[in-house]
């Protein structure tokens, strides 16, 4: 099975063109061919799931198309997305953020998806998808280091109460990188898929590891690896993997 994630920033683009005519401007546009440039980005890796990062549901900035849905469409998926912010955010009334979340695509048969939902920071959405014999979770960790060990130690304790293996994937803001994920690794029994530690941001200098693919027992890893594409400031992350059955877990 192949899972690619990637934080692909509402399509906004790169460049230095994104800061004007201020700073930040480009989160106010729409830019529909680098969409179309990241779909078929996302076509031509041929994946099982997708997980993206920073995608517009539906906002006046993309003229009220929904990203997710756009994209699934164009790969024959199925698509489950939800704002990245608390249930009570304030954030939730705000034009154009309220529309900013996280989503799923997926090709393979979903046994269900669930919204959970961390306790602190501002970005608190957990997407959980259940396929046949895996959970993946996907997540937006906070930019806060404080809020971050808080938001692992809730995801500690959702992977260890899954009774398939687990993949936790997502934009982790590690400025430190593995490192800080040490505790929650040996805690809960994952390793990340990046055995290499490659950096993810920014895309056109890569420097920093801040998007992980972590896997647990019963997932093997076949194959990774992170194509050099300036859609966005992250690059994405692409990992092939497969999951034994019951049977070879229980011996």
């Amino acid at each position: 099975m192949r899972f690619l994630l990637y934080n692909i920033r509402y399509a906004a683009g790169t460049g230095p063109g994104f800061n004007l005519p201020v700073p930040g401007a480009g989160y106010l546009r729409d830019n529909r061919q680098n969409l179309n440039s990241i779909r078929e980005f996302i076509k031509s890796m041929d994946p099982d799931v997708v997980g993206l990062i920073e995608v517009d549901t539906g906002s006046i900035r993309t003229g009220m198309v929904n990203q997710a849905e756009i994209i699934a469409g164009h790969l024959g998926h199925y698509t489950v997305y939800e704002s990245k912010y608390g249930e009570a955010s304030l954030n939730n009334r705000l034009p154009i953020v309220r529309k900013q979340g996280n989503a799923f695509l997926a090709a393979p048969r979903v046994h269900g998806e669930r919204f959970h939902y961390f306790e602190t920071g501002i970005k608190r959405l957990i997407i959980e998808l259940e396929l046949e014999d895996v959970a993946i979770f996907l997540v937006h960790l906070s930019l806060k280091y404080r809020h971050r060990q808080s938001q692992l130690r809730r995801m500690h304790e959702l992977v260890t109460a899954c009774d398939k293996p687990v993949i936790v994937a997502g934009d982790f803001n590690t400025f430190w990188g593995e490192d800080e994920l040490y505790l929650f690794m040996e805690a809960s029994g994952m390793r990340s898929a990046n055995v290499e530690k490659l950096p993810s941001y920014p895309s056109q200098a890569p420097r920093k590891e801040l998007d992980f693919i972590l896997y647990g027992p019963g997932v093997e890893m076949v194959d990774f690896q992170i194509p050099r594409v300036g859609y966005s400031d992250h690059l994405p992350l692409i990992c092939d993997f497969q999951v034994s059955d019951c049977s070879e877990r229980a011996a």
